[in-house]
């Protein structure tokens, strides 16, 4: 066979979809993935599809419209056949449906896993408990389902302990501070009072690159000290608020953000210069978090009550059914 086709939504991808597509591909000349989409799906199509390309890069995946009004098969057939060019010699799938659609597009169904033995899961089970299905998925799936917590706050508000410490308590990867390794090398090779909007773009891009990294390696969890989103208040702590392109887009948001009050002694170090604005940049990071509607819970007191409390609310995140509706 020449042309094979494998249809689903892959809400998200697992690793039953895996088997299939690389049964497929390994029958035919050349093989489709489509990748269905229809309005109000909690994942983005071209977020699923690059989940399918990343592992199969010899296979071509593409997002047809699956909007059909009904049960409209032959609708829903034309639609595909224009997408592919035409029709398939087979269509690969796990789903009892999968003989009608191929009737519909007039080619041979081969039908893989029915009893879904070899991996029994579904799109649906992750879902609805996305940590307890880690294993059932790829890494690039993985670093999209597990919690990330990040903790932002002034400079010298024990952030960085904060963070060693979490991780060493709950087991959990933590991305340190790329900003405060480029400031370090920056006062080595130049001047670290001068400041360009890309540089902060830069951190901000490799500040979510090892943090996406750590977290396809998570069993559940990665603790963030900083990420993009306080790189942007960093860069108005000392370039004032302006327009800046360039900016890293998130596949998905924060679970918590831990936002460290400045009610502790100020420790200079090489790089702390901005003690007098503790309070504003504290101010900032509520305003900020508040207006974009990010979820934020305050740390205060001594070092030990910062972890206290810390521990409890990812504890609640980690307990909380995150379902993917």
């Amino acid at each position: 066979m020449r042309k094979g086709l494998v249809i689903g939504k892959f809400l998200p991808p697992h690793a039953g979809h895996h088997f299939l597509i690389d049964t497929a591909r390994a029958a035919v000349d050349r093989l489709t993935v489509a990748v269905c989409e229809r309005p109000g799906e909690p994942i983005a199509a071209e977020l699923r599809a690059r989940w399918l390309r990343e592992p199969h890069p010899d296979v071509e995946v593409i997002i047809v419209d699956a909007a059909v009004p009904g049960d409209d098969l032959n609708g829903w057939a034309t639609a595909m056949k224009a997408a592919l060019g035409g029709s398939p010699d087979a269509v690969f799938t796990s789903e009892s449906g999968g003989e009608a659609c191929a009737r519909a597009l007039g080619c041979a169904h081969y039908r893989i896993d029915a009893a879904r033995e070899t991996f029994p899961i579904s799109s649906s089970q992750i879902r609805a408990d996305p940590l307890a299905a880690l294993d059932w998925v790829a890494p690039n799936v993985r670093a999209y389902l597990v919690r990330r917590v990040c903790i932002v706050g002034p400079e010298s508000t024990g952030k960085t302990v904060l963070c060693e410490h979490l991780a060493e308590r709950l087991g959990a990867p933590w991305v340190g501070e790329y900003g405060r390794d480029y400031t370090l090398l920056k006062l080595r090779t130049s001047s670290a009072d001068v400041w360009r909007p890309d540089e902060f773009v830069h951190i901000a891009r490799e500040q979510q690159r090892r943090e996406d990294e750590a977290a396809r390696r998570s069993g559940g969890l990665v603790i963030c000290d900083t990420d993009a989103f306080a790189t942007e208040i960093w860069l108005e702590r000392y370039l004032g608020p302006q327009p800046v392109s360039g900016w890293p887009a998130r596949d998905r948001a924060m679970d918590l953000y831990l936002l460290t009050d400045p009610d502790v002694p100020f420790v200079p170090d090489a790089i702390r210069d901005g003690e007098h604005l503790r309070e504003w940049m504290f101010a900032r990071f509520a305003d900020e978090l508040t207006r974009r509607g990010l979820p934020f819970a305050i740390l205060a007191g001594d070092y030990a009550e910062r972890e206290r409390r810390a521990v409890e609310r990812i504890e609640e995140l980690l307990r909380a059914r995150d379902v993917v509706a």
